[in-house]
């Protein structure tokens, strides 16, 4: 049976030969960065392991390791890696036209399937996926599919997998880690009790007697939350924990899958908004090489805002009914 954990194992070997080319070029803030993160991703297993069976300081050397990254990062400074020449890239664009398509189109393709059938796939009685990782590994081995069909269809050297790789690692650098790290900060916001207070908070604010109150303070929190955190999945459940639930639901009686659905499309909205949302907002700055960081919100914002307003006009019609 195939377990998430090695799905890390793989991102971890790529990382660490991101580590040795910076090294060879010799970028060591790169290197260390990468490194640290490769054997953070590997160790992870034995960490939990460690920790379950009362010995602490895997652990604490694993949270020095995350300390280390942070230290690092403002040396991620951008740098020219070496590239393909720009004929060679223009004639086997000609060549392979709209086939250079396929193998991004395999991607979100066969993760579905295997998120939808991989408990059907069966090896010795037992399923070839973990069922409740189903969708993250379907997701990493469709990516490695992925790669070997665009390895088959340009028929580039197997060196130019890791260059590659190596040269978009790079370019997104430390940003790469936002919406791991931001996913992660909502979970121990909710565990840590944060939904509870903001529900006291709120209580203390609004008049919840009043419907519309409650989803503009609902609607309006995933935003805002979702500015903050960068993430609507890291905000999700802390605001419906703290509004959604007791507040919309139990003391009014919408409908829970209506106002989950529209409270996640309002944090989606804060997505467009903020730079924390980094696979959105600064990763694309990076690849498409913008003059301004604030490019891509710029052009984003006026519909993010006329989205919020069609979302809570939405939810406040169509939760109770």
């Amino acid at each position: 049976m195939l377990h998430l954990e090695w799905c890390y194992q793989l991102l971890a070997l790529l990382l660490a030969a991101t580590a040795w080319l910076n090294l060879r070029s010799r970028h060591h803030a790169r290197a260390a960065f990468w490194l640290i993160l490769a054997l953070l991703l590997a160790a992870g297993h034995w960490v939990l392991q460690a920790e379950h069976a009362g010995n602490p300081l895997p652990a604490q050397l694993a949270g020095a390791g995350v300390l280390a990254l942070a230290i690092l990062a403002p040396g991620m400074r951008r740098v020219d890696t070496e590239e393909a020449p720009l004929q060679f890239r223009q004639s086997l664009a000609d060549r392979l036209g709209h086939r250079l398509l396929w193998p991004a189109m395999l991607i979100p393709s066969l993760t579905l399937v295997f998120a939808l059938f991989g408990s059907a796939i069966r090896i010795a009685g037992e399923p070839l996926l973990n069922p409740p990782q189903q969708a993250l590994i379907g997701l990493a081995l469709a990516s490695l599919v992925a790669m070997f069909a665009a390895w088959a269809l340009t028929r580039a050297p197997a060196s130019a997998v890791v260059h590659e790789s190596r040269r978009l690692i790079d370019i997104l650098g430390w940003a790469a880690l936002l919406p791991l790290v931001l996913a992660a900060l909502g979970s121990l916001f909710e565990a840590a009790g944060v939904g509870q207070l903001l529900a006291r908070l709120v209580g203390e604010v609004i008049p919840t007697a009043s419907y519309g109150a409650c989803v503009l303070a609902y609607g309006l929190g995933m935003l805002v939350f979702t500015v903050i955190m960068g993430n609507a999945f890291a905000a999700f459940p802390v605001l419906t924990a703290g509004i959604g639930l007791p507040l919309l639901v139990h003391l009014h009686g919408a409908n829970p899958a209506v106002v989950g659905s529209l409270g996640m499309l309002c944090g989606y909205c804060g997505t467009l908004l903020t730079p924390m949302a980094a696979n959105f907002n600064i990763v694309p700055v990076a690849l498409l090489e913008l003059d301004s960081p604030w490019a891509v919100i710029r052009a984003q914002w006026p519909a993010a805002l006329g989205l919020l307003a069609f979302n809570l006009l939405a939810m406040y019609l169509l939760a109770m009914h």
